[in-house]
């Protein structure tokens, strides 16, 4: 952003101007990133005017790394935003040119240092997309809405993959069309936006137009010929009365047919002596594809203005999902497929409906020189699940094909004060900017009986219901507090000082912290330092979900680290993560229009949380028995094995070159490696050691390591013309280990290299039309031997947690009405 630029926005808010390092932030961001304690005048009249003059010098198709010398006060919705902290700004505009309609999807496609599966495993796994940043857990990434923190969802991923064992919010049932810009945090965020934000924070803001809105439709398709897709979404602004009140409205369907790159079936389709075997098709596999599904979610976010200086807000998602994920193909020769009801064998689906909802409510407001925020939220995702094409062989052939499996939902009320204001003191060049807060958070997890078909003796095939044992009521109360200080001890030097207590009732009461410095030797040139320390305590779903998986002659179950069973085989108390991080980093604009950004990471866990391999053996089997699971060979619990550190670094640079005649054109680079290490292991408990057995095997360190990539990279050219927009991206993906199952050998995932191609072109002033390709070179993951495959029946052609999916090029077409 030009100087010219900064004047404009200061001027508008009667703000000290904010000085980029980075990209070119987006009018909304810096708005709201220059908004001071002083700021409550956005309530009243001229902040139609204000907004006039953001629109007119905005950017929002860029991303922005920014570091601002202003105070962030709780009144602006974004996260808080300090100059010794780097925040990477994606503009909706941005989100929307990826050609994905997801909001993770786009997220992970803009952001290198996000990586977001489109499939992260098989199963339930395959239900919500999950996200890792700087490649740790998906649940050590916070996710915020409007500053406000997100409620979690009731998915556990019990399936191995790249998010083993997780429990994440789940952003994709936000409408894209509703989102302004996303904020990825990467520093300094587990004492400033939460305890849990280990390896950062995403802020989610949305749009506060006053007017206007848009509407667009795309359809997209891959190569092969299937996953056709239809999306609608839209938005549309108002305001409220002549006092600068708004409300935005926005909504998204989207129906997304499947896809199939399954193997050939290896194995026997008929019963031994069946002349069928010979000749009937093999093409049978279903389960390696994009599954089945329909979405459909609406949004609103207002603000109403009550009396000078004070106004109510209201932030509301709600969204509806049903997902169709295939199972492992059931030949006719399957033990456990019922010939009489399947006479060609079956594919079971596991169906997912889904109800998602959140609403945050709170009064904004300035007095006794201070701006207040308080506000009560509530969120709440229900989960109800199904499998069907499917038999229970125990009940012979009285049993249905359809099976109702229960429930899992989870809930989070929370409700809280914060406060902010700068302070002028003569010792010091600029005044101290002070924000605290306190918060009050009640979280629950429930599991409820599925029908006593689906899970009576074997249950139903490929997924039995939710027996008694796993029905589950479960809640925890969360206390917490934070203060932080933002000062400068010379003009050029600026300090960050940041501490947090969370009290988890029944778990732990912990203190984290961070301390971060900034020294800008001139206006082009700055270093940053942090240090930070975190806290993530298990999810109650970590604690208390139990699944039982029975196979033909053994079962396995995934056991409540509380369970009966489970403390018999050394579970212990389960604890949560602590962390310490540090980073050092850069920031510069080296030249006019070319803006660097550089950093180096250190971030050590302790206590990882993470599932135990499977145990399994003859003392396995009578500890259980002897615990009241009968017939159950194999078990595993959620617990604390290792302990874990991540290298790392990333760079972000862009440089926008105007031509004469040729138009605009702005390249961008960006950059990120971590690398994923063991420090230790925890001890094995005793009565394990005892038969020879180890809480965590090689098997679960090759898929906590090396699943998702060490390394990306991005880079992107955007030319503007007149009515004509091209966006080129080129996008690496470092190598990744695919393991089929603990017994079968690792393979290599080769880097990939895959390019982005949109064209759009505006036919009118308000109607645009885009065409354009993800992965134009139809590019797909390492294949898998079938000395591999084979034992798996061929199903898995591809690695199905492939960092960039494995359904090769996708097309799309789509046209945008703004008014």
């Amino acid at each position: 952003m030009s100087l010219a630029s900064s004047a404009l926005i200061s001027a508008a808010f009667g703000a000290a101007p904010v000085r980029h390092v980075g990209h070119k932030a987006t009018g909304k961001h810096a708005s709201q990133a220059a908004i001071s304690a002083s700021e409550m005048s956005h309530a009243r009249a001229p902040v139609q005017s204000r907004r006039s003059a953001l629109r007119a010098v905005s950017s929002p198709e860029q991303i922005s790394v920014t570091g601002q010398t202003s105070r962030t006060s709780v009144l602006s919705p974004s996260t808080p935003v300090h100059s010794t902290s780097q925040v990477t700004v994606i503009s909706g505009a941005q989100l929307l040119s990826t050609g994905q309609t997801n909001v993770m999807s786009a997220l992970a496609q803009a952001s290198a240092a996000i990586t977001a599966p489109p499939q992260p495993g098989v199963g339930n796994n395959a239900f919500v997309q999950t996200m890792q940043l700087r490649g740790q857990s998906a649940d050590d990434t916070l996710i915020l809405v409007n500053g406000h923190r997100r409620h979690l969802g009731a998915n556990f991923n019990a399936n191995a993959g790249p998010n083993w064992g997780t429990e994440p919010a789940d952003i994709s049932l936000i409408p894209i069309s509703a989102i302004d810009h996303i904020e990825v945090i990467t520093e300094g965020a587990s004492a400033l936006y939460g305890a849990d934000a280990i390896a950062g924070a995403v802020n989610i803001v949305l749009k506060n137009r006053d007017h206007g809105g848009s509407v667009n439709f795309q359809n997209s398709g891959f190569y092969a010929g299937d996953g056709q897709a239809v999306n609608g979404y839209a938005d549309y602004g108002t305001s409220f009365g002549k006092l600068g009140g708004y409300l935005n409205l926005a909504a998204q369907v989207t129906h997304q047919q499947p896809s199939n790159r399954s193997g050939d079936f290896i194995g026997q389709l008929y019963p031994v002596g069946d002349s069928r075997n010979e000749t009937a098709s093999r093409d049978v596999n279903r389960m390696l594809g994009v599954p089945k599904s329909t979405m459909e979610t609406l949004s609103e976010n207002m603000q109403i203005p009550l009396a000078h200086n004070v106004n109510f807000y209201s932030t509301t998602t709600f969204g509806h999902r049903r997902v169709d994920v295939a199972e492992t193909y059931r030949s006719a020769a399957n033990s456990l497929t019922n010939n009489v009801l399947w006479p060609n064998g079956a594919i079971p689906y596991i169906d997912m409906d889904q109800y998602d909802f959140e609403t945050d409510n709170g009064i904004k407001a300035r007095a006794f020189g201070f701006s207040w925020d308080t506000y009560l939220n509530y969120g709440r995702d229900n989960q109800s699940y199904s499998t069907v094409h499917s038999n229970n062989i125990s009940l012979g052939n009285n049993s249905p094909r359809n099976f109702y499996d229960g429930k899992a939902i989870s809930s989070e009320l929370s409700t809280g004060l914060r406060g902010s204001r700068e302070f002028h003191v003569g010792w010091l060049p600029k005044p101290i900017g002070l924000r605290f807060g306190g918060e009050y958070r009640h979280d629950t997890f429930q599991m409820t009986e599925g029908e006593e078909a689906s899970w009576y003796g074997l249950g139903a095939t490929d997924h039995a219901g939710n027996v008694p044992l796993a029905v589950t009521d479960r809640n925890r109360d969360v206390y917490e507090g934070n203060v932080n200080l933002d000062f400068f001890v010379t003009k050029n030097w600026e300090w960050t000082i940041g501490g947090r207590a969370t009290s988890y009732a029944h778990l732990a009461t912990v203190e984290t912290g961070s301390i971060g410095t900034r020294y800008n030797f001139n206006r082009k040139w700055a270093i940053r330092a942090s240090i930070n320390n975190g806290y993530r305590p298990p999810t109650l779903g970590q604690t208390y979900y139990f699944y039982n998986a029975p196979f033909a002659t053994y079962s396995v179950d995934q056991l409540p680290n509380s369970s009966i069973a489970a403390q018999a085989l050394g579970a212990g108390k389960i604890k949560g993560e602590s962390s310490r991080s540090y980073s050092i980093g850069v920031d510069a604009t080296p030249l006019e229009n070319w803006h660097l950004t550089g950093n180096l990471y250190y971030i050590a866990i302790n206590d990882r949380l993470a599932s135990t391999t499977t145990l399994g053996g003859n003392a396995v089997a009578d500890i259980l028995a002897a615990s009241g699971l009968q017939n159950v060979t194999y078990a595993s619990y959620y617990t604390n094995p290792l302990n874990t550190q991540t290298y790392g670094g990333d760079i972000s640079t862009d440089y926008t070159l105007h031509v004469q005649r040729a138009g605009t054109f702005k390249f961008a680079f960006s950059f990120n490696y971590s690398d994923n290490e063991v420090r230790s292991y925890n001890k094995t408990p005793a009565i394990l050691a005892q038969y020879g057995l180890t809480s965590y095997n090689k098997y679960a360190e090759e898929m906590l390591l090396h699943s998702a990539p060490k390394n990306r990279e991005s880079l992107s050219v955007n030319w503007n013309l007149g009515r004509w927009n091209v966006f080129v991206q080129e996008q690496r993906y470092g190598s990744t280990l695919f393991l089929a199952s603990p017994t079968a050998a690792g393979v290599t995932q080769r880097p990939a290299f895959l390019t982005n191609l949109e064209v759009s072109y505006k036919i009118l002033p308000q109607w645009s039309l885009a065409v354009g390709a993800n992965n134009l070179g139809n590019k797909y993951p390492t294949r898998i031997p079938k000395s591999v495959s084979g034992p798996l029946f061929g199903a898995y052609k591809y690695s199905y947690y492939s960092p960039y999916g494995f359904n090769g090029g996708m097309y799309y077409v789509r046209t945008n009405f703004t008014f």
